[in-house]
């Protein structure tokens, strides 16, 4: 199944942009709903106002999903009077729209029935007995290809049990930076809003305005 991941940002635009992030989502969730494409909202940050977001990442999913996030991608517009500073003359509030990398998958908790642990010889220093014996553990975890040695102790039964332990701190280190890497590339999105020039506009009356497309440059 395709499935797109679209930002909708206020960037650091005034409470109206997040309220503009609100409806457009809505009005993205409608337009997919017409295409039969499916959505839902993996993360939101609220804004100030109650029903209101900084920002939301809307799922589509189905065919032509990359498409439609294609056709939102940009500088969107929300048009309507402030509904936080009545008589205020200002009525375009901008949006900006960017496919972003999916969340990492989350890892499966630690379970010792996938990891293959298995005794190995070392070199190095430590006497006659560490080079004979194997006394060293090789542990390897199947799902993620995560491999880890420990030798330090003279008996297999200690560096087994050392060894998972090292592996099980290893995946959720791993976890955590994954996590922390897709967090960070879509927060330094939010400040890469353009205003002006949107590729579409919407109101609350469900009119749209798009703004024609450049051709495209065809090969020689």
């Amino acid at each position: 199944m395709t499935t797109t991941d679209l930002l909708l940002s206020a960037g650091r635009g005034p409470q109206e942009c997040a309220w503009a992030v609100a409806r457009l989502a809505t009005r993205l969730e409608s337009a997919a709903a017409r295409h039969s494409l499916r959505t839902r909202r993996v993360s939101a940050v609220p804004g100030d106002r109650p029903g209101t977001y900084r920002s939301v990442v809307v799922r589509i999913a189905g065919a032509g999903a990359a498409e439609l996030a294609a056709a939102w991608t940009g500088t969107l517009c929300w048009q309507a009077p402030s509904p936080y500073r009545p008589g205020h003359a200002r009525k375009n509030w901008y949006v900006t729209a960017r496919p972003v990398p999916a969340a990492p998958a989350v890892v499966p908790a630690f379970a010792e029935a996938d990891v293959d642990v298995v005794g190995c010889r070392t070199g190095g220093p430590g006497g006659q007995h560490r080079n004979k014996a194997s006394t060293a553990a090789r542990a390897t975890h199947r799902p993620s290809g995560t491999v880890v040695v420990v030798d330090t102790e003279r008996q297999f039964t200690l560096n087994r049990r050392l060894a998972l332990d090292l592996l099980r701190r290893r995946l959720a280190d791993h976890a955590e930076a994954a996590t922390r890497s897709a967090t960070t590339a879509r927060w330094r999105l939010h400040d890469d809003l353009v205003r002006g020039d949107p590729i579409r506009t919407e109101r609350p009356d469900a009119r749209t305005v798009t703004a024609p497309r450049p051709p495209r440059k065809r090969s020689v």
